[in-house]
């Protein structure tokens, strides 16, 4: 995970829930119509899914179909199965991000910006690689939709993960990468990282392995699109600091721009009661005090007029 300290001074404070919450929306509405914008050709869609499901037997790697054939066999394990796919991704996510903004705040905006930046970069994969999942392979290919196997134990349909009647407002070709690995995989890092009693800890370690037995085995990924969500998570944390300056540039030209054109500072004016006027010799201002030296300068020129009056009447 990237490191937080730098990037929470280059913010200056903490950030503010009422200004996350509209940024976190945005991102997220924008990644959801994205999502369903990028529909691709549904033949192509299905090669695709052929290919990686050739390449991983040409390496071994295809555990989707034991793990099928367990939660198909098995409704104790596929339906709480489906309720893990078609839940959990939506609710330990925002938990781990509220967890984060409340308990860690010194590491949240990388956290959040590693979870924004790996997100669209997903959006990114599902444009170039359209790709049918194993559980809408033809049949003869050996996977059994689990989630409409079982959708009479749950709230969706047996189109998709969705509620009942909205699977038309999903993107099921979209599993190139697994987003659903993915973001389980950036609960587990914070977990692990800054949680501090060990069942928290543990569960950093078990959340994202769950999550990839969960998707193969409900039928909904291959594992390489595991593979692929991980890697996309990595690219993510990555760009979190170039990002993060970025966004600080950004900030700080809109500031710029944005600040107000300060006012030319006049004269200030004087505080001084007088207002800078000057009094005649003998005069005060009522109420202000004289000093010895002014009394006995006053006390001079009195004597001295005395005596300028007493000249003429001696002469007479």
């Amino acid at each position: 995970m990237p490191h937080a300290t730098a990037a929470t001074r280059s913010s200056g404070h903490r950030p503010r829930w009422w200004t996350e919450l509209p940024l976190i929306a945005v991102v997220y509405g924008l990644y959801s119509a994205g999502r369903l914008l990028v529909r691709g050709d549904v033949s192509t869609a299905v090669d695709h899914g052929l290919a990686i499901l050739d390449l991983e037997k040409a390496l071994h790697l295809n555990a989707e179909h034991p793990l099928n054939r367990l939660l198909t066999a098995n409704p104790a394990l596929g339906i709480p199965a489906d309720f893990a796919y078609a839940s959990l991704h939506y609710l330990v996510t925002p938990a781990v991000l509220i967890w984060m903004f409340r308990r860690r705040s010194a590491a949240y905006r990388a956290a959040r910006t590693w979870l924004m930046t790996s997100t669209l970069l997903g959006l990114i994969g599902f444009t170039l690689m359209p790709t049918c999942p194993p559980r809408l392979l033809d049949a003869r290919y050996g996977f059994v939709d689990t989630m409409a196997q079982y959708s009479a134990h749950g709230w969706w349909g047996a189109g998709a993960s969705a509620p009942r009647g909205l699977s038309g407002m999903t993107n099921q070709y979209a599993a190139m990468p697994s987003l659903h690995v993915g973001w389980a995989l950036w609960c587990g890092v914070l977990l692990w990282r800054h949680g501090r009693h060990p069942l928290i800890r543990a569960a950093g370690i078990a959340y994202p392995l769950i999550t990839v037995l969960v998707v193969m085995g409900t039928a909904n990924h291959y594992f390489l699109d595991a593979v692929a969500g991980a890697a996309v998570m990595a690219a993510g944390a990555l760009l979190t600091r170039p990002v993060i300056r970025m966004a600080d540039r950004v900030k700080s030209r809109l500031r710029a721009v944005l600040a107000p054109v300060p006012v030319p500072v006049t004269a200030k004016k004087s505080t001084i009661v007088s207002g800078g006027c000057k009094t005649s010799a003998g005069e005060r201002i009522p109420g202000q005090r004289t000093s010895s030296a002014d009394s006995s300068g006053a006390a001079t020129g009195s004597a001295a007029e005395a005596a300028s009056d007493d000249a003429p009447a001696a002469a007479r």
